[in-house]
Order: C-alpha cells, then structure tokens, then sequence
C-alpha cells in the first residue's frame, strides 16, 4: 500500500504527546487495514485533530484530505438535523403528516399516515426505494442509479394510492425512499428547494465551507470513486431525486467540523436542533438492543453511548461517528465500491468504539 501519512493537529491548548502518539499509529493501523486507491482516517479528540492518509493508488496532486468525498447514506444525518432544526423553531411539526405538505388539502389514504419523524426513523412502511425504481436504474447500476429518478417522480411514487407495507410506525425498516420523501416534504412546507434549505439551515451555520451536494466537475475537488476491482473509476455520484437520503459529499474537515457541533452543541447555533438528534428515540429487534435517535445509530460502550452512520455509493464509503463520553468524533473514508468481507466499516467502527 502506498502512503502518505501525515498527521494534522488542531491545537486548542495543552495536549499529551504520548496520547497523540498512540492516536497516530492507531490511525495508521486503520489506515493499513482497508485496501482501497484512497483512504482518510480523521479524528477529533477533545478539540485536537488528527488525520492520517494512505491507499495502494499513488498519492493525488492535492492532498487527500482536501477532497471532498461521497457520504451516500451518511448523508441522512445532516437531513435528520434539517428536520430538528425546522421543528424545533416551529415551522413544522414532526408529527405532521408528510403528505399535507406535498399535497395539501387533498386525501392519500394509508399515506395521510405517514408523518415527518416517520420517514426519517425508517419507520414509516415504505419500502428501501419505490417499486419502479429498479428498471430504471439497471442499466446505470455500477455509476449513477439514482441519477435519472427526479424529484417529482419520488413524490408521485409517494402519493399513489399504494399502501405502506405496514402500518407506520409500527415497524422498522431502512427506506431511502422515505428520508428522500422527508426532504422533498421540508422543502415544500417551506417553499425552499431543498438544497438552499440545506444550506441555509444547516451548512452555513455549522461553517461548513468544505461541503457540497453535487460533484464539482472540477480537478482537484472530488475524489475519484472505484468499482469494487479497485482499478475502475466511477463517476461523481448524482442522486437524483434521492438528494435527502445519500447527496452530501465533504471533505474530512468539515466532517469533523460537523461531527464536534454533536460534541459541543451549546458552541453553536443550532445547539437546541443537536441535542435533539442525540436522543434516543425507538428502539428494535431482538430484545430491543437496537438504539435509534432521530437520525442516528446509537450503540452501548464502557463507559457510554457512541452514535454513528455509515454510508456507500457506487465507488466510495464513508462512515462517521462520535463518542460524547471521550469527546471523540471519527470521520472515515475509501474510495472503493463495497464488496464481500470488506474491513472499512469494521475498521472504522473498531476504531470509535476502541478509542480511550
């Protein structure tokens, strides 16, 4: 594996060399562990930060912690933070039925049912995507599925007159469709396309200068993304009408920016909205051991909980977590299509849920 590692601290005061030390080689060590062209491993403990490159392609022209990488369903996070957001300054309620907002003054039968905080907890009955989403998208499946789905096609998937699968609220089930459905839901209620409601309410708050919801077409902005081979460049991912569950790319630093406003909430505007999404909010299978805040995967440590969210494309993963207990935020990157027995999302797990 090529490398080139270098580790980048953000000083805000004192600090343990030995700590820094050990943070380093644990993140070379994962760095090591997942064979992709690109790999970013970056850490947050405590305000200091640390973020350690590698892969077995050559390094870029611009350093790969500067590029802006895929978050796919990572990206729910920052929808999920959009809803506590606007519920928690009263322009919409999470109990609101989503299609009152989409269509309003008009009935949808089972789907007058489905409410905002359903659609984002995955509880809402609807399906992973809408039932004629698949022809479409085979023949773009290994680059840009989502890309020829537009927005209004997910809201009319939404409006029909076809039942949920199961009651809302009753069950649990990962559903692209519906957080996508949550987004278009917000942007109607507030009249705002999404993207601009995006940006306005969350990005620009948090100062989140180093993310973006569609690829730049630009040298030295995005990094490449690969088949499952490893060799195969993919292009930018575009999602279609499917912005709000899988559109957000970012650079490792503005991942961390976004992962210690979690940490530190009362530092930043949206301190009400932040606390709200830590949560806990349903819980599910066996024995009800699953966690589930508003929009993130919360799962028991020693000494407290540590929430997370990973997410994949068509050639990158990403995963991001925090750990309010350490103070600790970990942002993982690899840009390289998933695949049977990959180690990225172990690695990077073991990593949050590991650090002292």
């Amino acid at each position: 594996m090529t490398a080139d590692t270098g580790t980048l601290l953000d000083d805000t005061g004192g600090g343990d060399a030995g700590g820094e030390t050990d943070v380093a080689e644990r993140l070379d060590e994962a760095v090591r562990a997942v064979d992709a062209p690109d790999v970013v491993f970056a850490l947050s403990r405590g305000g200091r930060r640390a973020v350690r490159c590698g892969g077995t392609a050559p390094p870029p022209p611009v350093p790969r912690d500067r590029l802006r990488y895929e978050l796919g369903s990572a990206s729910k996070t920052y929808t999920g933070l959009l809803l506590a957001e606007l519920v928690g300054t009263g322009v919409v309620g999470g109990g609101d039925p989503a299609a009152a907002h989409l269509d309003p003054g008009r009935t949808h039968g089972h789907r007058s049912a489905i409410t905002l905080t359903h659609l984002v907890t995955h509880t809402s009955g609807l399906p992973a995507l809408p039932r004629d989403f698949y022809r479409q998208a085979l023949p773009h499946w290994h680059t840009n599925p989502y890309a020829h789905y537009p927005p209004e096609r997910v809201v009319r998937a939404f409006l029909s007159r076809r039942p949920p699968r199961h009651r809302p609220g009753t069950r649990w089930r990962y559903s692209n469709f519906g957080v996508s459905v949550l987004g278009h839901a917000l942007a109607a209620a507030t009249a705002t396309p999404w993207e601009e409601l995006l940006t306005a309410r969350v990005m620009n708050p948090l100062g989140l200068t180093g993310t973006a919801l569609h690829p730049a077409g630009a040298p030295g902005t995005d990094a490449t993304g690969h088949r499952a081979d490893g060799a195969t460049p993919v292009p930018g991912l575009r999602t279609g009408g499917f912005q709000p569950a899988g559109a957000v790319r970012a650079t490792p630093h503005d991942l961390l920016t976004f992962l210690e406003a979690h940490l530190r909430p009362e530092d930043t505007p949206l301190g009400d909205a932040l606390r709200a999404v830590g949560r806990p909010l349903l819980r599910r299978g066996v024995g009800h051991r699953h966690v589930h805040t508003l929009t993130w995967f919360r799962h028991p440590t020693d000494h407290g909980p540590m929430y997370f969210h990973a997410g994949a494309t068509s050639g990158q993963q990403a995963f991001i977590g925090f750990r309010p207990d350490t103070g600790t935020a970990l942002a993982a990157l690899a840009t390289r299509r998933i695949r049977l027995r990959d180690t990225f999302v172990a690695t990077a797990y073991g990593l949050l849920y590991g650090t002292p």
